[in-house]
């Protein structure tokens, strides 16, 4: 199972080294490996959100999103897009910005890095929406219920996501303003870039998930016919067929996995500059970071991890939330990749951890590990 699973990772993993190593030596082999551990700690809260998506979606969509959705994330978002930021902050050609990547990566990076603060608010918005909707939306299971309880009752005003993340990101195209006219107005300019390239990452957020969500309404009477086909095939004793998502649902359900997994990325690109400027070596070690990211979402939902460990997914939310946050934060301040990595995986961990104590308790008291209600094991779980 994990070799069918991940034997295409395996496989990217000793071409990328075999081609750091021919490409640079034994540095570029080191820098290419470091690179692929830090783009697999700082998504795996990106493969849980995924995995949540893809267990809806046909093995077809499924398959397409570990072929098609793999070129988009690796050269895509792993080597296009470092070019394209480039391209449009400097107003060059791309011919022009991949000879510049090349020939001057010391005037690459600061390009990049002059770009970052609209590329966090468009990266953090998007993110800051996901976590938003989830942590307002009232839920059978609750892991932080302290927080989840009273939020869920907030949740029930309309559009609240929506203003309190038009709310963060004033505060934080303000703050970057108020900030660079105190420094001289370098960056004064770039506020209003801040606050469109926010409002960009929100638009896109509200445009792909209401498409995705509309078209998955409209099965819901392709799935009451199936639930009643289903019913006559249980009395007939044949085999019964789970209702998942195909046609339009699945398109942009697919193309709304493919912009999380860019939102998601951008602090993988970012975070790769600190450590190297030839695009190539960030691309070899992202490329085969994103390849187990992608074969980790598959793995989870193969397996049925989301079902079996319930708060997995809330940990995965509230590390969306916090990098969302860390993003938003890094249009002004730097912030150590080490420490975005470490609160995804602490959540998750956490999160984890949670959901062995409310499947053991679960356990003793004769109920299922599995998904369903809230019980009174959960709350002696301690969360």
């Amino acid at each position: 199972m994990v070799l069918k699973t991940f034997g295409w990772s395996f496989a990217v993993t000793a071409l990328g080294l075999v081609a750091a190593v021919i490409y640079g030596g034994w540095q570029a082999f080191g820098i290419v490996a470091i690179l692929s551990v830090l783009e697999i700690s700082l998504s795996f809260d990106n493969a849980v959100i995924n995995a949540g998506i893809l267990k809806k979606m046909s093995a077809f969509w499924q398959k397409i999103f570990l072929t098609i959705g793999v070129l988009i994330a690796v050269f895509g978002m792993r080597l296009v897009f470092p070019v394209v930021i480039v391209a449009i902050s400097a107003n060059l050609g791309p011919i022009e910005a991949i000879d510049l990547s090349f020939n001057d990566p010391d005037r690459y990076k600061e390009l990049v890095t002059d770009a970052h603060p609209s590329i966090a608010a468009f990266g953090g918005m998007f993110l800051l929406m996901i976590f938003l909707d989830f942590i307002f939306e009232d839920r059978d299971i609750q892991w932080l219920r302290w927080i989840e309880r009273p939020l869920a009752k907030l949740g029930k005003v309309d559009m609240l996501s929506v203003c309190v993340a038009l709310i963060i990101l004033m505060i934080s195209a303000m703050t970057f303003a108020t900030h660079a006219h105190q420094h001289g107005g370098g960056h004064a300019d770039k506020a209003e870039t801040v606050m469109l390239s926010g409002i960009a990452g929100l638009i896109t957020y509200l445009v792909v998930g209401g498409l995705s969500g509309f078209f998955e309404n409209k099965l819901e009477e392709e799935e009451e016919r199936e639930h009643e086909a289903e019913e006559e095939a249980r009395k007939a004793g044949k085999p019964v067929s789970a209702v998942v998502l195909a046609g339009k649902a699945a398109f942009f359900m697919f193309l709304y996995l493919e912009v999380l997994d860019a939102s998601f990325s951008f602090d993988g690109v970012i975070g790769a500059f600190a450590i190297t400027n030839e695009i190539v070596l960030m691309a070899l070690g992202l490329g085969i970071g994103a390849m187990y990211v992608r074969s980790l979402t598959v793995y989870l939902v193969r397996q049925g991890t989301l079902d079996d460990y319930v708060y997995l997914e809330h940990g995965a939310h509230y590390a969306i939330g916090a990098l969302s946050i860390i993003l938003l934060v890094t249009i002004q301040y730097e912030i150590n990749e080490l420490i975005t990595g470490l609160v995804g995986v602490v959540l998750i961990g956490w999160s984890f951890w949670s959901s062995v104590r409310r499947n053991k308790a679960l356990e003793a008291a004769g109920g299922d590990g599995g998904g369903g209600s809230d019980s009174k094991a959960e709350v002696s779980s301690g969360v």
